[in-house]
């Protein structure tokens, strides 16, 4: 049995449509498009900022000011710029602080400060302040606390303090230093 030319066009020619058809719908099937990148845009820019928190009490507990405040609704966070705080307790000393810039988490727990960080503690006595100055420092502002891995420098009237790392508790007053600690005590000669 011979297959003449005249059976075999028409079987070509649908085998070549079938392979034409399959090319061209591979060619436009529309793959998954991948998910768009998130974008950090802020959805709200505040300049002269201040928020304040108040204690049971009614008095106020943390004021919060920066020059400007720019939130983004991606991650919750919220940048700012020359940021400053000031943390009171009854009976205790007031806790201020100042930087560069900072960022505030989500919850507003945490403030993050960076660049030119200063610490300042009140003496509760009335006597003279302490001063710490590092390059970054992580407040939790519900326990008080203050903590960094970077290099800090402590001072106060007659000593000074210099380490690698530091947490400092402002509700008890203690300061641990964590490595590489130098300083210097000048005693008060009667």
């Amino acid at each position: 049995m011979s297959l003449s030319s005249a059976r075999l066009f028409p079987l070509l020619l649908v085998l070549t449509l079938a392979l034409l058809t399959f090319w061209l719908e591979r060619l436009t099937r529309e793959e998954p498009a991948a998910p768009a990148p998130r974008r950090h845009d802020p959805d709200f820019i505040i300049e002269g900022f201040l928020l304040t928190e108040f204690g049971v009490d009614g008095k106020p507990v943390t004021t919060l000011s920066a020059a400007k405040m720019t939130h983004f609704p991606d991650d919750g966070s919220t940048d700012l710029l020359s940021p400053r705080a000031v943390q009171t307790q009854p009976d205790g000393p007031r806790l201020r602080l100042s930087a560069d810039r900072g960022t505030l988490t989500q919850d507003g727990n945490e403030l993050l400060l960076f660049d030119n960080v200063l610490l300042v503690r009140d003496n509760a006595t009335g006597g003279e302040e302490s001063r710490l100055r590092t390059s970054f420092l992580h407040l939790v502002t519900p326990r008080s606390l203050a903590r960094t891995d970077r290099e800090v420098e402590f001072a106060a009237p007659g000593r000074s303090l210099r380490a690698r790392g530091m947490e400092y508790d402002n509700r008890t007053g203690q300061l641990v230093l964590h490595a590489q600690v130098r300083g210097t005590y000048e005693a008060k000669l009667p």
